[in-house]
């Protein structure tokens, strides 16, 4: 098959992208040479693979004890929602509705339970910082047997979790209490995004009357981030990522209230700088000079409610120009034990992350601190480290997929339908 061929048969949407073994033998000498660029180590020690291994060698009794210790919630109704090509499921969750509150649950894979630090699989995941996702190709942060099986919050069985518990009030939605708990769960099931929106639309579908409830929940969510200054790049989100996006937000900054002002703690949290007046000034002129488009005249004073404004009403062949507009200066997010200075896109007063323990270091750290008080040696080089690696795999990716398009190949097909390697006649 030739690149030609390759990309027509990505156009076709059928399937996986069917590529011959030539083409196959390129793009992992590609991947090779980004990750010798931007020392990303690909394969696992064996010592790492060893350690893992052992830790995780009867898993069956090691839940049957753990389940005499935590909260059993294996009866509450609970699912996971991932992209189709997902390999590990790091969050699920669960809801109900009483006239006084909403209850949301967000479960987490209890990653510590497995991994903690002085050991060697805990000092491969700091040396790596995240998991790389590639389109059709991930190198974890954890060995696969933990990533992909042991953490992973698989349909059907049952798992170790870090719970995070949310009694919301009704009308304002604000935390009346927070507790975050190890506990034992198990999916009800494993839904991609587009079973998820089906589901809503379905009211005989299993899950529609939990999926709508969410759904709610979620948008009343959103829509009051907005109002208060959130910025929202993407208007057109759909339910499910909508969903996903606000139950993590909601779990991520209730931890972080914990941490910080319950506990007085530094964990790694997630500090964005604001643009500077003139650069903010300097975005929103050229958006405004954008044919067809026009900022609201009484959002101006909070440049993110008007970029939000401005979105909802531009025509859709001007979203991306706004977008890029926004993002040249926009200084980027990076992890600081210090949260003070806050998260100015989400315009959040303090913000970390806790809700993705597999595939990030700074969750699977700040899982540790929230279950022990007790802060790793080195947690600002740690951080620093974090948004190095974080920076690092964002390149490489980038420069991945630009190699698949001079190739002929759509980075988007790849990624949501994976790759076939055809057999040589």
């Amino acid at each position: 098959m030739t690149d030609g061929q390759a990309a027509a048969g990505t156009a076709a949407g059928q399937g996986p992208v069917e590529i011959d073994q030539e083409l196959a033998d390129r793009l992992a000498d590609r991947r090779a040479q980004l990750f010798e660029k931007f020392e990303i180590p690909d394969a696992f020690p064996q010592d790492v693979f060893d350690a893992a291994t052992e830790r995780t060698g009867d898993v069956d009794a090691d839940i049957a004890t753990a389940v005499e210790e935590r909260p059993d919630l294996r009866e509450l109704t609970t699912w996971t929602t991932d992209p189709i090509d997902a390999q590990d499921f790091d969050d699920a969750i669960s809801v109900e509705r009483t006239d006084d509150e909403y209850v949301l649950w967000v479960h987490i894979a209890d990653v510590t339970h497995y991994v903690d630090p002085d050991t060697a699989v805990w000092e491969e995941a700091r040396r790596r910082g995240n998991t790389v996702y590639l389109p059709a190709y991930t190198v974890h942060m954890l060995p696969p047997m933990l990533a992909e099986t042991v953490c992973s919050l698989v349909p059907e069985e049952d798992r170790l979790a870090h719970t995070v518990e949310m009694h919301l009030n009704p009308d304002t939605l604000s935390y009346e209490s927070i507790d975050i708990y190890k506990s034992v769960i198990r999916s009800d099931e494993r839904l991609t995004y587009g079973e998820t929106e089906g589901r809503i639309d379905d009211p005989d579908a299993p899950l529609h009357d939990e999926l709508a409830l969410v759904w709610e929940l979620a948008e009343r969510m959103h829509q009051q981030r907005k109002e208060d200054g959130s910025l929202v790049l993407n208007p057109s989100r759909d339910r499910a990522h909508t969903i996903v996006e606000e139950c993590m937000l909601k779990a991520n900054k209730a931890v972080t209230h914990e941490l910080m002002w319950n506990r007085g703690l530094e964990a790694m949290y997630r500090v964005h700088p604001q643009p500077t007046p003139d650069e903010w000034d300097k975005a929103l002129r050229e958006i405004q000079e954008l044919e067809g488009v026009s900022i609201p005249g009484d959002s101006w004073d909070d440049p993110r409610k008007a970029v939000n404004a401005t979105l909802e009403e531009a025509p859709d062949r001007q979203l991306p120009k706004i977008q890029r507009a926004v993002m040249k200066v926009m200084p980027r997010a990076s992890y600081m034990s210090d949260p003070f200075g806050g998260h100015h896109a989400l315009n959040f007063e303090i913000y970390g992350h806790f809700t993705s323990p597999i595939r990030r270091l700074s969750d699977l750290v700040n899982h540790w601190i929230v279950h022990t008080d007790d802060v790793p040696d080195g947690l600002a080089n740690l951080c620093s480290h974090a948004s190095e690696r974080q920076q690092a795999a964002e390149r490489c990716e980038r420069e991945y997929k630009t190699f698949l398009r001079e190739v002929g190949l759509d980075p988007y097909a790849v990624n949501n339908r994976g790759l076939y390697v055809l057999e040589d006649d």
